[in-house]
C-alpha cells in the first residue's frame, strides 16, 4: 500500500491555510500587509497541531481498486494494433497499408498521393512494383503499375489440373489483380478472395501477412482470431449503419427507392423480377442486372439467371480477361484432365486457353464451362457486392473500370457479345443498354451503401 508521509500533509496544509489568510478581509487576525504567514499566532499554533498530530505515524490510505478496461476491448483495441500496426517483421507493410479506413482499399489516387507523400511507402514495395523483366516479381524499384492502376503481382498456386504451356514445371503463375476492399466482407461474405481460393478471414489474414508483408516471424492463432474479430466487429468496416445492423440480427437493408427520375429507371435493373413479356417485344431490362447481383450485399444469383446454376451462386466470367482492355500479358495455359473436351477435334482431355488471368479456373482446375453453359470457372471471378460501391474505385478484378461509368459501358459491350444471336452476325442483340440505360444504372449504384 501507498504511505502518505508528514512533508506532503503539511505541504497541502500551508498552501490552504495560505489562501485562506489572503481572502478573509474581515478576519482581524489576518496579517498586516507585507507580514507572512509565519506571523500569524493562530495560523502558526493550527500548523504546529497538524504537524504534532502527523508525527504520531505515518497515514495509511488505501486505494480504490480499478478493474481496468474490458476484456472485449482490450480483445479490439489489440485487433486494431494488429492491423494497423503490426509488420510481423516483414518488409514493413501492416493490413492498413493496402485497405485503408476510407475505401477498404487502394485507388490510384491513393497510390499517387502516398507516392507524393512518401517515395519509400511500403505499398511500392515487393508485388507492389513493376516486373519489368517478365520474372513474375517486381523488381522493388519501378511503381508505374502502382500509379496507374493499383495493381498488385498475385502469386497463384496451379491447380494439379493446370500447367503453363511455355513451363510445364512450374507450379506458380502470376497475375495482375487489384486490392478487394474490406467494405462488408469480413462480417458477411464466406468466399474470400477474387478466386475464393482462402477459406476463412484467418487463412486469408495468413496469407497477406505471409505472401505480402514478407513476415518472418510466425504468427500465432490468437493473432488471427484477433484480426478477424476487430474486421468483424468495427463499424469502419461496414458501408453503412443499416448493414452493421443486418450483422448484429437486424433485417437486411432493401433497395433504396431512388429520388430522381433517373434513379428510379435504374431501379429495375436490380430488382428481383423476370423480364418483361407483356409487350410487342420481350424487355429485359427489368431484372437485368439482379440475376448476378441479388442478395442482401447484391452479390449472388438468383432464381431468373437463365443458366444451369444454384441460386446463390458466387462466381461468373463477365468477359474482363476475355477483353483485357488493360493489356496485361497473355499467358498459355494447359488444363489436363478436361471432360469439357469435345471441341478441338482431339478428345485427349487437355484444353489449351489463353488468357492474362483465368480466375476461379486455376483454383477448380476445370475450363471450357460453356459446354455446360455455366460459366462460373474459366475467366470466373467471385461476383462483387455492390453495397458501398460508389466508394470503392477501380473496379473488376484488373481494376480495368476506373469509374462506374467504366464499369456500366463494359456491360454494354458485354450484353452485346452474350445476347447476340448469331454472335457476332448481322441479327442484333437481343437487349442492348441505351446511353440513358448506363446514366440510370450508375445513378442508382450511387444510392447504395
Amino acid at each position: 500500500m501507498r504511505r502518505l508521509y508528514v512533508p506532503l500533509a503539511v505541504l497541502c496544509t500551508v498552501m490552504l491555510f495560505s489562501a485562506y489568510a489572503g481572502v478573509s478581509a474581515h478576519d482581524n487576525t489576518q496579517p498586516r500587509r507585507g507580514d507572512g504567514w509565519f506571523k500569524n499566532r493562530h495560523m502558526r499554533e493550527s500548523i504546529a497541531a497538524l504537524v504534532a498530530q502527523q508525527r504520531r505515524g505515518p497515514v495509511t490510505i488505501t486505494p480504490t481498486l480499478n478493474a481496468g478496461p474490458s476484456a472485449a476491448l482490450t480483445a479490439t483495441q489489440e485487433g486494431r494494433r494488429l492491423f494497423e500496426h503490426e509488420t510481423f517483421a516483414g518488409n514493413g507493410r501492416t493490413c492498413k497499408t493496402c485497405h485503408s479506413s476510407e475505401t477498404g482499399t487502394v485507388s490510384p489516387q491513393d497510390a499517387q498521393l502516398r507516392f507524393k507523400q512518401n517515395p519509400h511507402d511500403p505499398l511500392f514495395v515487393h508485388d507492389g512494383s513493376d516486373d519489368d523483366d517478365g520474372d513474375g516479381f517486381g523488381d522493388g524499384v519501378h511503381v508505374t503499375r502502382m500509379l496507374d492502376r493499383a495493381t498488385i503481382l498475385m502469386r497463384i498456386q496451379l491447380h494439379p489440373n493446370v500447367t503453363l504451356k511455355n513451363d510445364p514445371s512450374a507450379r506458380f503463375v502470376t497475375v495482375r489483380r487489384g486490392i478487394p476492399t474490406t467494405f462488408n466482407t469480413p462480417a458477411f461474405d464466406p468466399v474470400l478472395m477474387l478466386d475464393g481460393r482462402q477459406p476463412t478471414l484467418e487463412s486469408q489474414a495468413q496469407g497477406a501477412i505471409t505472401d505480402h508483408a514478407q513476415a518472418t516471424r510466425p504468427v500465432s492463432g490468437t493473432e488471427l482470431t484477433l484480426i478477424r474479430n476487430f474486421q468483424q466487429q468495427t463499424a469502419r468496416f461496414f458501408s453503412s449503419d443499416a448493414l452493421r445492423a443486418f450483422a448484429a440480427g437486424g433485417p437486411p437493408p432493401g433497395l433504396p427507392l431512388g429520388r430522381t427520375a433517373s434513379e428510379k429507371r435504374g431501379r429495375k435493373f436490380f430488382e428481383d423480377v423476370p423480364p418483361d413479356f407483356s409487350g410487342p417485344a420481350p424487355d429485359f431490362r427489368p431484372g437485368f442486372c439482379s440475376s448476378c447481383h441479388s442478395g442482401p450485399l447484391m452479390n449472388q444469383t438468383n432464381v431468373f439467371l437463365p443458366l444451369p446454376l444454384p441460386v446463390g451462386s458466387r462466381f461468373q466470367n463477365v468477359l474482363v480477361s476475355d477483353f483485357n482492355v488493360m493489356g496485361n500479358p497473355v499467358i498459355d495455359f494447359v488444363f489436363h484432365n478436361q471432360a469439357n473436351d469435345v471441341f478441338d477435334g482431339n478428345p485427349d482431355g487437355n484444353i489449351e486457353i489463353h488468357s492474362p488471368d483465368p480466375g476461379r479456373a486455376l483454383i477448380t482446375g476445370i475450363a471450357g464451362d460453356f459446354v455446360t453453359a455455366t460459366f462460373d470457372s474459366e475467366n470466373a471471378f467471385k461476383i462483387s457486392p455492390l453495397r458501398g460501391i460508389r466508394n470503392t474505385a477501380p473496379y473488376f478484378h484488373d481494376n480495368s473500370a476506373r469509374t462506374l461509368e467504366d464499369v456500366a459501358e463494359h456491360y454494354s459491350q458485354f450484353f452485346a457479345v452474350v445476347l447476340d444471336p448469331d454472335g457476332p452476325g448481322p441479327a442484333p442483340s437481343i437487349q442492348t443498354l441505351s446511353e440513358q440505360d448506363k446514366k440510370d444504372i450508375v445513378a442508382f449504384l450511387k444510392l447504395l451503401d
